[in-house]
């Protein structure tokens, strides 16, 4: 099996439920470089800045998430404000298309270029070894307020584990290995 056809992702239609399936593949070894984030520029702002307008990064808990991943604190303590700071220092924010992308999906998205919101993130999501129909799912899931989350598990046990536990958190359209 290729990563590609390995990759589990999940829309989730809130911060809290995102926050937990972070924390599921935290929890499981995984970090902010596996995962890949996707959101509209509106959702980051709803859900990650807070609302005085100041960057995430300088709350007091994206500063203790900061802190506390570099020493290895505990992942229930760092996960949301990880997660937060993630969304903040976004590897992609295009300007008019109005997307915030992190981790790997980043890259192909960039390479799409700033083209349609649709033609641009479809094209990176189906690059990236999703899909078409379900790539369209979340094009639209992400325009109407949703986070799309991603990763390539290491095993097969953490592509099921993960498949099971963001059902449980509220995730829509998981798919996985056994989707394919």
């Amino acid at each position: 099996m290729t990563d590609r056809s390995r990759m589990v992702t999940g829309m989730f239609p809130d911060r809290e439920s995102a926050e937990q399936a972070y924390g599921s593949m935290a929890g499981r070894g995984y970090g902010t470089d596996d995962v890949h984030m996707l959101m509209s520029d509106d959702t980051r702002k709803r859900y990650f800045v807070p609302k005085d307008g100041t960057d995430t990064k300088t709350t007091e808990l994206g500063s203790k998430a900061l802190e506390g991943a570099g020493v290895g604190a505990g992942v229930g303590a760092v996960t949301g404000g990880v997660l937060a700071a993630v969304a903040a220092a976004a590897t992609v924010a295009i300007p008019g298309v109005g997307l915030v992308v992190a981790g790997p999906l980043a890259a192909a998205l960039a390479g799409a270029g700033a083209g349609s919101v649709t033609g641009g993130l479809i094209g990176a999501l189906v690059g990236s070894g999703i899909p078409e129909e379900r790539a369209k799912v979340y094009d639209k899931g992400v325009r109407e307020g949703g986070i799309v989350l991603g990763v390539t598990p290491k095993t097969d046990e953490d592509a099921e584990y993960f498949e099971r536990e963001w059902k449980g958190y509220r995730g829509e359209h998981i798919y996985g290995p056994r989707s394919y």
